[in-house]
């Protein structure tokens, strides 16, 4: 684990002004406190000078200006499940955490729109939207604990973006605090308008370095009427990748289109009965939801693209009980993972969908070439992969390893006109490589975008991007 053991302790002067913007009960400023608010779901952990829970957009807004006047770095934090270094306070300074704006402000079921603060928890949301009929597609798997604001910081999606597109094109506006303490307002209360750029999707998964966002009107989406789950499994990852073209090329689009490759599923087979037969060497796991009128058309249309050559068999769940039997495959990795490697690289990259199979393939030869184990899995109907590599960290010689592997899966990438990050953001992690991706002028470009935001740089420094020459 990266860890920074201390942190300058705060003016007693300051102290007191953190005081008098959040109230005593809402600051921590002993580090045995601050130390369980220097993480997230990396390895990475750093000691905060203090911890603010602020409970309303006044409150963020004084703090980022005293933090601007005496130059001292904030870090915005919701529910620390990213996995990217994002909300470690490397550089020390005030951890923010939103946790406590938790409130729902609005639900609109007549013009489809939510407004919410950024520390209501996705699932708490989807829970209370469901009551109106409605729900907001975005669905990280940790999306029973992951706050909204952290949604909105990464752009995280989850396995419905294939149908319903990701944060940034289900969210209509935002209230956010810049870098100088100024309030702006960004998008619309409808669903067209282009009055102005478009700082609403420059601020979605900008990881809290232009802005801190404090409320967010959200676009939502009525619940289906019916939904069908099928299993389908294939000989090899090339049977399975075209069996995901052929899908994405015919006109119903599935809800969730889930890939396991045969590394994944030798694990599971290693910690759970799945019943698969021993030829199977990929599977898909596939949604299809809409009106109830019309859905065995939609599935038999699915299920139909889904025949390619080499499949092995396709099952179409009849009952919630067997729904749940055939998500058991897809539940039972992250244990499996978590048995055999519990501080695994995971890794989110994204190629075009006809490119899996070649992207599936490079990383197996990196596999044998680096002796390093790769499982892969994730939402095959856009092309976004979770590459695991299962290292231990105590082994120096292996660790090195792993870390020129990993530098060949993001060229691998980069080469399949992919991108590095889908959904998990960069952060720490994946700073050093962005200039892979994007050219000069670019980075340049976005380097003066973000001191427009913030020209003192308190807003957490040093993530994002590759430090400016």
């Amino acid at each position: 684990m990266n860890t920074t053991d201390s942190a300058p302790q705060l003016a007693s002067s300051l102290i007191g002004e953190l005081q008098a913007i959040a109230g005593a009960k809402n600051l921590l400023t002993d580090p045995a406190d601050c130390w369980s608010y220097g993480y997230d779901n990396s390895r990475r952990q750093a000691l905060p000078q203090a911890v603010v829970f602020a409970t309303c957009h006044k409150q963020v807004q004084d703090l980022v200006q005293l933090c601007n006047r005496e130059s001292i770095p904030l870090i915005a934090r919701g529910r620390g499940t990213g996995t990217t270094g994002a909300t470690v306070p490397d550089h020390g300074g005030i951890v923010l955490s939103l946790e406590r704006m938790s409130k729902i402000l609005e639900i609109d079921p007549a013009n489809r729109l939510a407004r919410v603060e950024p520390g209501v928890t996705n699932q708490t949301l989807q829970l209370a939207l469901a009551e109106h009929g409605f729900f907001w597609p975005p669905d990280p798997s940790s999306a029973a604990v992951c706050s909204v604001g952290g949604n909105l910081a990464y752009n995280s999606a989850g396995p419905r973006a294939v149908k319903y597109a990701t944060v940034r094109e289900n969210t209509l506006g935002l209230r956010a605090v810049t870098g100088l303490g100024e309030t702006i307002k960004t998008g619309v209360m409808t669903t067209k308008g282009v009055v102005g750029y478009d700082l609403t999707r420059l601020l979605i998964g900008s990881e809290g370095t232009l802005a801190i966002i404090t409320e967010a009107t959200l676009k939502l989406t009525p619940l289906p009427e019916a939904k069908c789950t099928l299993r389908a499994t294939y000989r090899d990852i090339h049977s399975a990748a075209a069996a995901v073209s052929a899908i994405m090329a015919q006109p119903v689009t599935p809800c969730a289109l889930e890939f396991m490759d045969g590394a994944s599923i030798k694990m599971v087979r290693n910690f759970s009965d799945l019943q698969l037969d021993e030829e199977v060497g990929a599977l898909l796991m596939i949604e299809v939801d809409g009106p109830e009128y019309g859905l065995d058309q939609s599935v038999a249309a699915v299920e139909q693209a889904a025949r390619v050559d080499g499949v092995v068999d396709i099952y179409r769940a009849k009952t919630e009980e067997e729904v749940e039997a055939l998500w058991k495959t897809r539940k039972a990795l992250s244990p499996a993972l978590r048995s055999v490697a519990p501080k695994k690289i995971n890794e989110d990259v994204v190629v075009p969908v006809s490119r899996i199979p070649a992207l599936i393939d490079g990383l197996e030869q990196l596999a044998k070439c680096y002796q390093i184990r790769i499982v892969n899995f994730g939402h095959a109907g856009n092309g976004n992969i979770h590459v695991n590599l299962l290292v231990n960290p105590d082994d120096p010689d292996e660790m090195q390893r792993a870390t020129l592997c990993l530098s060949d899966v993001f060229d691998l990438v980069l080469k399949l006109d992919g991108t590095l990050s889908g959904e998990h953001g960069v952060g720490l992690e994946k700073r050093d490589f962005i200039d892979r991706e994007i050219d000069p002028v670019t980075l340049r470009l976005m380097h003066d975008i973000r001191r427009q935001f913030d020209p003192n740089n308190i807003l957490n420094p040093g993530k994002g991007l590759p430090v400016a020459d």
